[in-house]
This record gives C-alpha cells, sequence and structure tokens, in this order.
C-alpha cells in the first residue's frame, strides 16, 4: 500500500515539559523539509502517558512554536483522543493472533533470561506466546504485546543511510499496551502516521532504533509506511542527549532569530551572517528556499555562542 504523493510531513512533541533547542532542532528539520517540498506540515501531541507529562505543557508547546514562526497546516491531532482507535487497532491484532495478552514484569523476564540489547533494553523471549504464565482473575492486568518473527527490517534513511533490524533478537514481542491499560508510543505513533497519511516522518536520530516496531506495527496492521529521515541530535556539555529528562532549558521566544541562526547552523545548512541581523520572516525565507537535506550531518554537536560563530 503506498501513501499519497503530496508530501506531508509532521512534528510530534510530547508534552512532558517546554520546547528546547533539540525539539526545535527536529521541528525545524521536518518543517522545512515539508515546506520545502510546498508540503503540508502537521503538528500531533503525543499525549498518552499521563505521568510523564507536565501540565499545560501543551499549550506552552503550541505557543512557543507559533513565536518562533511555525506555521502548520491542519488543525493539530492529540492522541488522546484517539484511544478508542488504539483499542480497534489492539483487539484486530488480538482476533489475527499477531497479538497476546503477557503477564510477565521486566524484573521477571530478566530473572528469566537475563538478556539485554546494546540499548540496554530487556528482550522479551516469548515466554506468554502460548497463553500468560500467570493466570490472573483480573483479565485486564495483563500488558499486550505484538508477535515479533525472525526477519530482517530495512529502510534506508537519507541522512542515516541503509538501516537494519531484527525486531525479535533485538527487542523481542514488544508492547502495544501496557498493565495500566495506556498505549505504547510505537502502537500510537505507527497508527497516526499512516491514518494521517504522512509521506516522510523527520525526527531525531535517538528515535532511530523505533521505525522498525513502528514498520512492523504498520505492516501488521496492513497500514501504508512512511519513508523516514533522522536528523543528528543535540547533545549538552556532558555529551548526554538535549532532553527535558536531562533539565535542557525552555527555549526563549524573544531569542527566536539567534536560535533559529543556530539551528540551521546545526542542521548543516551554512545561513549566512547577515541573518542575525534580520527579522524571523526573513530567517524562514531563507531557510525555505535554500534547504538541502543533503548538507544536514549524520551527527552534531550542541555548540551555541551568539557572539562568535
Amino acid at each position: 500500500m503506498s501513501l499519497q504523493s503530496v508530501y506531508r510531513g509532521r512534528f510530534a512533541p510530547s508534552p512532558t515539559g517546554p520546547l528546547h533547542f533539540g525539539s526545535l532542532i527536529a521541528a525545524m528539520g521536518s518543517y522545512l523539509q515539508a515546506k520545502h517540498q510546498h508540503g503540508t506540515w502537521l503538528i500531533r501531541i503525543d499525549d498518552i502517558d499521563p505521568a510523564r507529562e507536565q501540565k499545560d505543557a501543551s499549550k506552552a508547546i503550541l505557543k512557543a512554536l507559533e513565536g518562533f514562526g511555525f506555521e502548520w497546516d491542519e488543525d493539530v491531532l492529540y492522541q488522546s483522543s484517539r484511544l478508542k482507535r488504539y483499542q480497534e487497532a489492539i483487539n484486530d491484532l488480538i482476533k489475527q493472533q499477531k497479538a497476546y495478552p503477557c503477564s510477565c514484569s521486566r524484573k521477571s523476564i530478566l530473572k528469566e533470561t537475563g538478556q539485554r540489547n546494546d540499548e540496554g533494553e530487556v528482550i522479551y523471549p516469548g515466554l506468554c506466546r502460548n497463553g500468560p504464565l500467570i493466570k490472573n482473575t483480573d483479565t485486564t492486568d495483563y500488558s499486550i504485546r505484538l508477535r515479533c518473527n525472525n526477519d530482517a527490517i530495512c529502510f534506508n534513511d537519507p541522512i542515516q543511510g541503509k538501516h537494519t533490524i531484527n525486531l525479535e533478537k533485538h527487542i523481542g514481542d514488544f508492547i502495544l499496551q501496557r498493565r495500566d491499560q495506556h498505549f505504547s508510543y510505537h502502537l500510537a505513533t505507527g497508527v497516526d502516521d499512516a491514518e494521517q497519511n504522512i509521506t516522510e516522518v523527520v525526527r531525531g536520530a535517538d528515535l532511530l532504533n523505533c521505525t522498525g516496531s513502528q514498520l512492523y506495527v504498520q505492516h501488521a496492521l496492513s497500514l501504508a509506511s512512511p519513508q523516514y529521515c533522522h536528523l543528528p541530535i543535540a547533545v549538552n556539555a556532558d555529551g548526554h542527549k538535549l532532553s527535558k529528562q536531562n533539565h535542557a532549558e525552555a527555549l526563549e521566544v524573544k531569542s527566536a532569530v539567534p536560535l533559529l541562526y543556530q539551528s540551521l547552523k546545526f542542521l548543516g545548512q551554512m545561513p549566512p551572517r547577515y541573518l542575525m541581523g534580520c527579522n524571523q520572516k526573513d530567517v524562514w525565507n531563507w531557510a525555505k528556499s535554500h534547504w538541502r537535506l543533503d548538507l544536514v550531518p549524520k551527527q552534531s554537536k550542541l555548540k551555541i555562542d551568539w557572539n562568535n560563530d
């Protein structure tokens, strides 16, 4: 199944904190990739994990994006409004025997196998494939896992190159719905990208290894799959990913022009110095007309210096 030919991109932040420089990079890359091709750019708020969300973070993110000059082309989609659809997808996969209930905890899996992948994730060995090992009277007290196979999943990333992953060996049957009934990022993202007709997902390289799982979800549900493109991620002075978990600072809209300029530099676009003295509209006009994906590096380091290049 193929997606429509008109380019459709998206930026999908989680409302776990304010917009920071790392998320600005992802937003800019996805936005410019869409606008350079005269395509459509969407905003989706990934608000399906209430325990991690901050009050009013969604509003703050949208306000910041607007303040930085981003313009989205359709109404914002909130994943919290899509819970019924995700449950339908789960039910469909269970009916097809592609997904199953699991009683295992992380602790019990480690006790059974002790296997982790290179990212430190626990590899699930399929202990409950033939039925939950622990029978609970509460039929909702299970997670739901997607049954993986031993096939290699391959995709070509225009920045990171060819990527191949064997899900059964890398993570095993992965969770679609947790015991607390919240849906997984892989399920919700895979379903929404397909059903919003996204043609290309442009996001940070920290999500590169998520792509195989989302492609697998889409295949299992007979949904269309977009192309994937992973930008270099910003790191702090200690070399750690710049993220809300690492206390990345919120961006100030009053510093929009220098921040947009630094974002363009980070993405390898070589913006002329005179843009620092221009208004926000001029920076965006230059960026849209000069955007070149082939200049974006695989890796980069966060170096913000407002006074020196």
